[in-house]
């Protein structure tokens, strides 16, 4: 029985994380949930898995879900703040980790974990965007296993040697290439762009997101942010990391060996088969997806992104070769430019330019510690929110 710890559990992945649980009670028991403020969701969580601790980083959401846990039969405690994230990510009955809090702030939390040594399954980008260097370096000191839960890396994770070590020369691997949808603008002109809707940034034609993430898939800023966890996770440069925009999402990702073979992993569009994948790694089972239908699916079709039509793909690499704080710059502006996106404050295409602008008046500098990532955070926030002020 593995106690697993979900930070983030009302999002999409925590929600995936908690259906695949349900599915193997034997197997697993829920020690921790987390959550923004979504108090009522948790709520009925903590009714199905009845975890010893129940964390809300908003104080009026922890009230509310303080006074339902008391006049309900549960013996869960609520807890609230960033340092309530940390301790249930450290507690010592936990054995797995599910990060799944979206943006900067799941950051701390499963850096705490990785030093903990607890298995992490990673489903949180900006840990790796943002302090990619200082995450491996706990991952590594600790022993810590840690299993990539976006589709596209757990995919390279399956098909790469067995016994990778983090050398891909030694290793035989050539290059691995990066499977992406190309989200709803894929065939869009730079015309049509200018004038998209959030609505229409968040209609994901295959997998369902949420709204920030599903605007980094329309802007292809989620694929750049890919490429940058990818260079973490195994150790690859980023001119060996190439992406493919695969319209079907069938494949989710492929590794290239220098004797001319390419191993790809397929499936059906739903996280849970990633997530079933790291929760009993090396094992397997059943995630409730249903089989691949190769005949339904009849083609696979492959095409050269447009660096033209999505500049923030550009931005990432450019990001990544420059290194240091610069991905942390990066994934600050985007964030800052897609919730003004959302509000609409600015427009699609400003997003792109606002990150540019960012990335050239903002100095970077060597990433030494976790607090020169949270510095070159906020510079990166003060700075956006400036540009669309005079924007």
């Amino acid at each position: 029985m593995q106690g697993i710890t979900v930070l983030g559990s009302t999002g999409s992945i925590g929600k995936s994380t908690l259906d695949v649980v349900a599915r193997h009670a034997d197997r697993y028991k829920i020690i921790a949930l987390t959550a923004n403020q979504q108090d009522e969701l948790l709520f009925a969580q903590c009714l199905q898995f009845n975890p010893q601790y129940a964390v809300l980083l908003d104080e009026a959401a922890a009230a509310r879900l303080t006074v339902r846990i008391q006049t309900s039969a549960l013996d869960t405690t609520v807890l609230c703040g960033a340092a309530a994230l940390e301790k249930v990510a450290t507690l010592p009955n936990v054995d797995a980790v599910m990060a799944a809090i979206v943006g900067a702030a799941g950051m701390p939390p499963t850096l705490a974990a990785a030093r903990a040594g607890k298995k992490i399954m990673l489903a949180n980008k900006e840990t790796l965007v943002l302090a990619g260097h200082l995450f491996m370096e706990a991952i590594h000191a600790s022993g810590s296993a840690l299993l990539p839960i976006d589709s596209e890396h757990n995919a390279i994770f399956q098909s790469l040697p067995a016994n990778y070590t983090g050398d891909m020369r030694t290793s035989g691997v050539s290059k691995i290439l990066l499977t992406a949808s190309g989200g709803p603008f894929r065939n869009t002109s730079l015309a049509q762009l200018q004038h998209v809707t959030p609505d229409q940034a968040c209609a994901h034609p295959n997998w369902s997101m949420g709204r920030k993430i599903s605007v980094d898939s329309a802007s292809m800023m989620n694929k750049g942010l890919e490429v940058i966890e990818a260079h973490w996770l195994f150790n690859v440069p980023a001119d060996d990391i190439q992406v493919v925009v695969h319209p079907q999402s069938v494949i989710h990702s492929m590794v290239q060996y220098v004797d001319g073979s390419v191993l790809a992993q397929l499936g059906n569009p739903d996280m849970r088969t990633p997530i079933a994948y790291a929760l009993a790694y090396p094992q397997r089972i059943d995630s409730g997806v249903a089989p691949l239908d190769l005949f339904q699916i009849a083609k696979l079709d492959f095409v050269a992104p447009d660096f033209v039509r999505f500049p923030c793909l550009g931005l990432a690499y450019q990001a990544l070769r420059a290194g240091g704080t610069t991905p942390a710059l990066l994934n600050a502006a985007n964030e800052v430019a897609v919730a003004a996106f959302l509000e609409q404050r600015i427009a699609f295409l400003d997003i792109p330019r606002l990150i540019e602008a960012v990335l050239g008046n903002v100095t970077q500098c060597e990433v030494t510690a976790l607090q020169d990532v949270l510095d070159a955070d906020a510079a990166a926030r003060r700075a956006a929110t400036d540009w669309i002020a005079r924007c």
